[in-house]
């Protein structure tokens, strides 16, 4: 189901537990400091975006247009908030709560 899925997480998720459940994957880090040249190499990910994790109401809402999504897994901020509106706009908006990262163990 996941094969072809996008999965957005933060960095503290990398080498963890849960994402290990992936299985082979590929990744990438999104933010403005990928402008520098080298970040990539140094952050030893897959691919590297330009983005900067800091967006407004409605820098957000462009992003997620232009991503063609349909669902939207909503995981920090004002989850509720954005989820409602997303569905408000015909999207499949959800909360999505994550407790921990890794194992139950690891968080305690």
């Amino acid at each position: 189901m996941l094969r072809q899925a996008l999965i957005v997480a933060p960095p503290s998720a990398a080498g963890s537990t849960w994402m290990r459940r992936f299985g082979d994957y590929s990744d990438g880090f999104a933010s403005g400091w990928m402008r520098l040249r080298g970040a990539r190499r140094r952050r030893g990910v897959d691919r590297g975006f330009v983005l900067s994790d800091h967006a407004d109401w409605p820098g957000l809402l462009w992003a997620i247009e232009q991503t063609g999504a349909e669902r939207v897994m909503v995981t920090h901020g004002s989850t509720a908030v954005l989820a409602r509106y997303l569905c408000e706009q015909g999207l499949d908006g959800r909360e999505m709560k994550i407790e921990a990262y890794g194992d139950p163990e690891e968080a305690a």
